[in-house]
């Protein structure tokens, strides 16, 4: 489905966004191993999580949305053979994958045309090595066949930072025998470190190592999903670039692990403020302000920085195009292989809209400020470069046509009409 999207003078106004996803997965995921009763509020309704949910309940668990919308989640009684269709997303293939292996169920993880493309090898290798019998297709990939038994902790240093792999092997520890550690390199996301914390277990974190022991109690708890920080990411920087415009956040998540865009917006001269932060459950939370800036050029290359923007470096690149100077990110290959190549993409949506933007193996350069025009544009089946390609069209000179505009319902279903609300 086509939209047509017109350049905007300003943005301006109040939202509340989704709930964070990345958090959810977890959340949800995490109720497969607790005792007693787990409860999640402000769980996200994007398509991404609600595969999850559908595996979980093929696993034989017990996921259920109460009328006041928190939804209960419990295991009950285990499927022993099942099939797993995690859609579009990496999270769900990934966790639930371990977490077959660990309860020893045997299944096969599959999904859509675009997540059979990416790397599935760098979680069944830890996975058999701590004892599961896992077969990929050729070339690393889903469709995934897990057979699950009796696992050995193993100590895993991390080849690529990967936030999905890390969670995923901290689960499947909690489910082996003896000690399970993963090392970072490159610290990523720990969402599941402050979960498992919350839920009882202890985890050890110790010079970029994290330790967990096989057979902790897991204790159910309420989790409070705060507002997604990659969603808010389109409104700052969309705040940031357009004249005369500003937005406040309320209850968004604003975990160091995640913000490094703000960080890098803020070396541009950006003006972003949190206001009235709080960490219940050891997530941090705050309400985040953004306004109108003048922006000029940086270099993005600390490896750390880039793990904690990976999801917002499309986004950045649309900000870049606006700042005085050049904007150099490297160090970031891992955007050549998630839903899309999204280096390329956004290469070839910017550029055919007047951008100066090179595309580097590793990462991508800018040259601004750039008067951008409207353009015919796709999103390449990623929701990431459908919102991120929208802002751009906010900025623009004329009409812009982006093509596959629903794809954003993978992560943010109301970006479109929430966008709307805020624009003038």
């Amino acid at each position: 489905m086509e939209r047509t999207i017109k350049p905007a003078q300003r943005l301006h106004g109040v939202l509340k966004v989704p709930g964070d996803k990345s958090i959810s997965h977890r959340a949800l995921a995490l109720g497969v191993l607790a005792k007693g009763k787990h409860v999640i509020e402000g769980l996200s309704p994007v398509e991404d999580v609600q595969r999850t949910a559908q595996c979980m309940r093929r696993l034989g668990c017990f996921v259920e949305t109460m009328p006041d919308g928190r939804v209960l989640v419990f295991s009950h009684h285990l499927e022993p053979e099942v099939v797993l269709h995690a859609g579009n997303s990496g999270t769900t293939a990934r966790l639930l994958a371990a977490l077959s292996a660990g309860l020893g169920v045997t299944c096969t993880v599959d999904g859509d045309e675009s997540l059979r493309k990416r790397p599935m090898d760098r979680v069944a290798e830890p996975l058999s090595a701590m004892g599961a019998t896992i077969t990929l297709s050729p070339g690393g990939t889903l469709p995934m066949s897990i057979h699950g038994g009796r696992l050995t902790g193993i100590r895993y240093a991390l080849p690529v930072p990967s936030a999905q792999v890390k969670s995923a092997l901290l689960m499947a520890g909690l489910l082996a025998s003896g000690e399970t550690t993963v090392v970072e390199r490159v610290p990523t996301r720990d969402h599941t470190e402050i979960l498992l914390r919350a839920m009882g277990v202890n985890v050890k974190c110790e010079g970029g190592a994290v330790t967990v022991r096989g057979g902790s109690r897991v204790t159910g708890t309420r989790v409070a999903v705060p507002g997604d920080f990659s969603s808010a990411a389109y409104f700052l920087a969309a705040a940031v670039c357009l004249r005369d415009s500003e937005v406040y956040l309320p209850v968004t998540g604003v975990n160091p692990t995640r913000t490094g865009l703000v960080d890098t917006l803020r070396e541009m001269g950006a003006e972003i403020a949190f206001e009235n932060g709080e960490d219940p459950g050891g997530e941090p939370v705050a309400d985040v302000y953004a306004r109108s800036s003048s922006l000029k050029g940086v270099t993005v290359d600390d490896p750390a920085r880039i793990a904690f923007t990976i999801d917002e470096l499309p986004i950045l690149a649309v900000a870049a195009t606006q700042a005085d100077g050049t904007t150099r990110v490297r160090g970031a290959a891992a955007l050549r292989v998630k839903e899309t190549n999204r280096i390329a993409a956004m290469a070839r949506n910017l550029t055919s809209m007047g951008a100066d933007m090179q595309a580097l193996p590793d990462g991508f350069v800018v040259r601004g400020p750039t008067r951008l025009k409207g353009a015919r544009v796709s999103s390449f089946g990623d929701h990431r470069i459908a919102m991120a390609t929208t802002v751009a069209a906010l900025l623009a000179d004329g009409e812009t046509v982006l093509g596959d505009d629903d794809v954003v319902a993978v992560s943010y279903p109301h970006f479109f009409v929430d966008l709307t609300a805020l624009v003038s």
